[in-house]
């Protein structure tokens, strides 16, 4: 997950909430006081407690000095985005379930391209979904290797030729 922190007049940062070490998952338990699974659930609901615990320890590594009391940012300053993988993930979760409801799979997709970092990996992801069977242009009857029907025999180089009389 991707966590956009957008403080008002500023650039947006990206902070990469999807590879986080045991270290910094045990503060972030500790300041929020819940499970780290707790919080990651919160995370994809855009919890705000979750949203700026995560985003206060990650911003910890460029910042060490930053304490939990001075990062507070307004509600609307975060927002949680998928990253490319759960993006993916979560299309073919999407098809699974809505695959033969096609009004709430399209309310679905739309919902996948608003949550998605990459728009472009979304519009990907829900392309490979309702493509429906790849073909791979292999005759799946002739996988293995066809067996020689020439009269010919494959070692007639090494035969013996017939002499000739003098």
């Amino acid at each position: 997950m991707i966590i956009v922190y957008t403080p008002e007049g500023e650039t947006p940062q990206y902070l990469n909430a999807g590879r986080l070490r045991t270290s910094e998952i045990q503060i972030i338990e500790r300041t929020a006081d819940r499970t780290w699974d707790a919080l990651r659930d919160g995370l994809k609901g855009a919890d705000v407690t979750a949203m700026r615990t995560v985003a206060w320890v990650i911003k910890k590594r460029s910042e060490p000095a930053l304490r939990f009391g001075a990062f507070d940012p307004y509600e609307d300053e975060l927002a949680v985005r998928l990253d490319d993988d759960e993006v993916r993930r979560f299309a073919e979760g999407l098809m699974k379930v809505y695959g033969d409801q096609p009004e709430q799979l399209a309310d679905a997709w739309d919902e996948l391209r608003d949550v998605a970092f990459n728009p472009e990996t979304a519009e990907a992801a829900i392309e490979e979904q309702t493509a429906g069977p790849k073909e791979t242009g292999e005759n799946p009857a002739s996988s293995t290797p066809e067996t020689s029907t020439s009269d010919s025999s494959p070692t007639s180089s090494t035969s013996d030729l017939p002499t000739s009389t003098p």
